[in-house]
């Protein structure tokens, strides 16, 4: 047994439940109250299969939060001009939400807001559809994409202060949590390298932690008034200079410092891929409910884990609760997954771990936690 797990167990044995080793039916929630998987939406034609993943891979390794990157694989009515024909319908949205339900699993629909809207060498379609909105129409989409790049294009953002971009999105968000039937979005907002540039003719030159902060409240606050919460991945928030973390999970263009302009009723999902870095701590530090994520990497996800379960038992009581728990991510399509996910999680193209791997690995942890 890891040293964490028994030292959360002494304590839970202890202080909750007394001396002995009975354990409530809850337990595990105590232990561990978000054991998360993210992925995206299937296609119409997956979701038969992914329906019975969640049945019979999610619902028995005890996930209760499922995180699915819907963004624009669905058939959204209130803008037909930004819709996917072939993509998720209503109906399908309320075949997934019945069925997370009837398994006790909270699903979170994702809407990338502000980065993420281009990929590669082509543009999404809310900057297909709407060009308007592009925080840096000079830089032209290459023919191939290769980074490092002159332009330090990695994706595509919409310019935040247009005055007309949030009523579009918000119709989307809107849609979506309804059709989803949720009471929390995830909105993205990771590795924003594109923000207050100097050429934008709105938001050039202002700071970047106040364009950045100002976004998420907007959007925290549109949520808010419907009763519902916001999740983000939180690497824009943590300084990648003086942490050493650098650019890609931690912010290097002076977006850190909306960490203490942004309300701390925010959900941060705080992934690291290649190190297991204990950044949860600030974040919990700062008053924020945070989620570790990991990706394809067992070792590192299983360092995760003893982490969060070494922050919970030895915290005080004001931060315990903030250290919400883990969330696997994955980050191909659903039916790549599930393919791979079948054949027991063989190597990945690179010949190193897979996704699947590291899923099955830290969710066997969990499942070996003695909590029943």
């Amino acid at each position: 047994m890891h040293k964490s797990v028994a030292l959360w167990l002494t304590l839970l044995t202890v202080c909750v439940f007394g001396v002995g080793p009975a354990f409530s039916e809850d337990a595990l929630d105590k232990v561990l109250p978000v054991r998360g998987f993210c992925i995206a939406a299937p296609s119409r034609s997956e979701l038969d299969s992914f329906v019975q993943f969640i049945e019979q891979e999610l619902a028995p390794r005890r996930v209760n939060t499922l995180v699915l990157r819907v963004d624009y694989n669905f058939q959204y009515a209130s803008r037909p001009d930004l819709a996917d024909r072939d993509g998720l319908s209503k109906d399908d949205a309320a075949r997934l939400a019945k069925t997370c339900r009837d398994h006790g699993i909270t699903l979170i629909p994702q809407l990338n807001l502000l980065g993420h809207q281009s990929w590669a060498n082509h543009t999404g379609r809310l900057l297909q559809v709407h060009p308007e909105f592009d925080e840096t129409p000079w830089v032209k989409m290459p023919e191939k994409y290769s980074w490092p790049n002159p332009d330090r294009l990695y994706c595509k953002s919409y310019c935040p202060r247009h005055p007309e971009v949030h009523a579009v999105v918000f119709d989307l968000v809107d849609e979506l949590c309804d059709a989803f039937e949720a009471d929390a979005l995830h909105v993205g907002m990771d590795e924003v390298f594109y923000i207050g540039e100097e050429k934008c003719p709105r938001c050039g030159g202002r700071d970047k932690a106040e364009l950045f902060a100002d976004e998420v409240t907007l959007i925290r606050d549109h949520l808010n008034k419907k009763g519902r919460r916001m999740w983000m991945w939180g690497d824009r928030l943590l300084d990648g200079k003086a942490t050493g973390i650098g650019e890609w999970e931690a912010s290097e263009n002076g977006t850190h410092g909306a960490i203490d302009l942004i309300p701390k009723d925010v959900v941060i999902c705080d992934w690291h891929y290649e190190r297991p870095d204990p950044t949860a701590v600030y974040f919990a530090m700062k008053g924020f409910d945070v989620v570790t994520c990991p990706w394809k990497d067992a070792a590192v996800a299983v360092q995760q884990l003893d982490n969060t379960l070494e922050f919970r038992a030895g915290s005080t009581e004001e931060l315990r609760p903030h250290f919400r728990g883990m969330m696997q991510t994955v980050w191909s399509g659903a039916g790549g997954f599930l393919r791979e996910f079948h054949d027991h999680g063989r190597e990945g193209d690179d010949g190193g771990e897979t996704a699947s791997q590291c899923f099955r690995t830290l969710y066997d942890e969990i499942g070996n936690l003695p909590v029943d």
